[in-house]
């Protein structure tokens, strides 16, 4: 059996918001909710969501996941260093960025860290701590199908930048340098934009390049 995915992209600056189903228990997850609006209702209505996957804290990223978390009952899991942000609206950035008082807060399930595993089924995701975009981005990356999610650590020709509060020149550094030497390929679904894979990052991007 394999894993779907599904995208659409979400929220004030339509960050990219990912349905994944494990096929043989049938469970999803989706990744990073801008929003919660009809279009992503629609998709997920008919789904057994067990759980709401955050890449980091980010506003553009988490808008949508008290809704989302209400409409499915699904848990919600972030890295420990990004888990303020889902109730306080300066550390996730709506309050400067995009309108004070337009997050709903609300506080993790599950709290994750380096090397964790996020079990869906048969489908196992790894927890890879990426910090440099935000102390807690993370990639989850599923071995057996050859997918992750970047989040905003790493996008097609390019990678996240880290000149807001949390980020950090030397983390993306460390990161990028991480990702490009993991074994293989994968295809990854990035946190905006178009999808790539692993093997043409390495050759295109600039920065993965200079690693």
């Amino acid at each position: 059996m394999s894993l779907t995915v599904e995208f659409l992209p979400l929220g004030p600056v339509q960050a990219n918001c990912y349905i994944v189903t494990d096929e043989a228990s049938g469970l999803s997850a989706v990744i990073d909710a801008g929003d919660f609006n009809e279009s992503l209702k629609e998709k997920i209505k008919n789904k057994n969501v067990k759980y709401i996957m955050l890449t980091h804290g980010h506003y553009d990223h988490i808008l949508g996941v008290y809704d989302l978390k209400q409409f499915t009952g699904a848990e919600v899991l972030i890295h420990k260093a990004d888990a303020d942000c889902l109730f306080d609206e300066k550390r996730s950035l709506s309050y400067y960025s995009y309108m004070p008082g337009a997050q709903k807060p609300l506080t993790a399930d599950r709290l994750l860290d380096e090397g964790d595993t996020v079990t869906l089924g048969e489908t196992e995701f790894k927890v890879l701590h990426t910090s440099g975009h935000t102390s807690g981005s993370v990639c989850f990356a599923d071995e057996k199908s050859r997918i992750m999610f970047t989040g905003d650590t790493l996008f097609c020709l390019t990678c996240g930048r880290t000149d807001l509060p949390t980020g950090d020149d030397y983390q993306m550094y460390e990161s990028l340098k991480r990702l490009k030497g993991l074994d293989g390929d994968y295809t990854v679904y990035t946190g905006h934009n178009r999808s790539t894979t692993l093997s043409a990052e390495r050759v295109r991007n600039r920065y993965m390049r200079r690693i």
